[in-house]
Formats: structure tokens, C-alpha cells, sequence
């Protein structure tokens, strides 16, 4: 209840300025790469502004994270809220708009599924094992390049930050996961994920093609270390939304 607490009024305020999170020097969001590949990720925008990053994981279904959608923590209307997708730049691509009353969040994690008109996107592959020690990972978002005023510095290209997965008693993840639960933290190899990539992709790194989504990014440090929901822990939860 306190993590659901804290995800829900961290990102409140990021719905009203994604920049109330850090004072981490402005270098540690810039050691990231532009992507090359990523037809599964899209952009979450509120009242045309760009808020989340989320995945297709069907044709009408999007993943990404529940405090997305509040704002001061009372939900964002549906009619306020759209999606970029098809295109790894976000001035790109078809814009698709949830349809009404058709989101579920998850009573266990910081994830939500809402449903958009139809999209001619790939689907991300769910993972079906959970992630290991050591496991080299890829986020991507076209969240803040910068921690002085994140707002003003969402990336309008898609980027990835290259991580590793630690122990949840790791010291650079002291009080962000827990020994036991929905989500994992990982370690920064190259970038770091910020505001903005809120609900965006954690996938395993692989040929194109042959991804699989492992988390939701939630949190981070803006420097070292990083946070998100295991996907494997709500896979039944998923397929089971996904089929109606």
C-alpha cells in the first residue's frame, strides 16, 4: 500500500510538471543511446502533452504503469489521454485514443492495461520466466534527457538505457523493492531510464525480433539504479484482460 502511495503522488506531480523528481546532476539520464528498433513501444500523451511511455502487447491492448494515469491522485479522464504508435519518433507514426471505461490496473503492481481502437503495430512477446541475477537488460522511453526541468526535456526519438539486474537487498536498492514482490531493481550499465519513460518496456537484449518483455519501469534514481513491475508475476493477470 505505502509503494502504491508513493508511485501514485510521484507521478501526480510529474502529470503537472514530469520534473518534480531530482536533483541527480544533469549527466545521469545522457549515458543512454537513440533506438533503432522498438515497434512495440509507444507514447502516452495527457491534454497533448507527453506524459508515459507504454507497450502494444496486442493489437488493442497497451501496457504501461498505473500512476500514468492520475493526476494529483484522481484519475485522468479517458478523453484526455492518447497514444502515439508505429513510429520511433513520436512526431510520427498514428495516433489511436483509448476506448472509454476499458482500463484494468493491477491489484498487485504498479501496471496498467487499457484498451485503444485497433493498432498496426508488432505485439511485444511476454515473458514466461522471470528475470535472473546478472541478466542484462534494455529499457526504452522517450522520457527527460535531462533532471533540471524534465518537462522540458522529453526526447522526441526513442531511447534505451542498457541495465543489469541485482539483488533487491543490492545497497543502490536500499528501500526501493522489496525482498519479495512485484517488482525487481536494476543497475545502470549505460543511461539511465527517467520522467517521461514512466510504464515503458524493460525487454531482454536479443536480435531484433526475438525480445521479450520482462518489466514495467517504474522508478529510478536518475543516476545509478532503477526499478520494474515484473511482468511474469502478472501474466495471468495479462492474458487474462487481453483476451476480452
Amino acid at each position: 500500500m505505502m509503494r502504491r502511495v508513493r508511485a501514485l503522488l510521484l507521478t501526480a506531480l510529474a502529470l503537472v510538471a514530469v520534473s518534480a523528481v531530482s536533483s541527480a546532476p544533469a549527466s545521469a539520464v545522457i549515458g543512454g543511446s537513440k533506438s533503432t528498433y522498438g515497434p512495440w513501444a509507444v507514447r502516452m500523451f495527457v491534454d497533448g502533452q507527453p506524459i508515459c511511455t507504454g507497450t502494444a502487447v496486442s493489437r488493442q491492448w497497451i501496457l504501461t504503469a498505473s500512476h500514468c494515469f492520475y493526476e494529483q491522485a484522481q484519475p485522468v479522464a479517458d478523453k484526455r489521454i492518447f497514444f502515439r504508435v508505429g513510429s520511433l519518433d513520436v512526431r510520427k507514426g498514428s495516433t489511436v485514443r483509448p476506448v472509454p471505461g476499458k482500463r484494468v490496473g493491477s491489484a498487485h503492481a504498479d501496471m496498467m492495461l487499457i484498451k485503444v481502437a485497433p493498432m498496426n503495430v508488432p505485439a511485444a512477446r511476454l515473458a514466461t520466466v522471470g528475470v535472473h541475477l546478472g541478466q542484462a537488460v534494455r529499457q526504452y522511453g522517450w522520457g527527460a534527457t535531462c533532471t533540471t526541468d524534465e518537462s522540458r526535456c522529453q526526447s522526441p526519438v526513442l531511447k534505451q538505457s542498457d541495465l543489469k539486474v541485482v539483488r533487491p537487498d543490492d545497497p543502490l536498492c536500499a528501500g526501493r523493492t522489496p525482498r519479495q514482490g512485484p517488482d525487481f531493481c536494476m543497475r545502470k550499465v549505460s543511461g539511465i531510464p527517467a520522467g517521461g519513460d514512466s510504464g515503458g518496456p524493460v525487454m531482454t537484449v536479443g536480435p531484433r525480433g526475438t525480445e521479450t518483455l520482462v518489466g514495467v519501469f517504474n522508478g529510478s534514481d536518475r543516476e545509478k539504479s532503477a526499478e520494474a513491475g515484473e511482468v511474469v508475476q502478472q501474466l495471468s493477470w495479462i492474458r487474462s484482460v487481453i483476451r476480452h
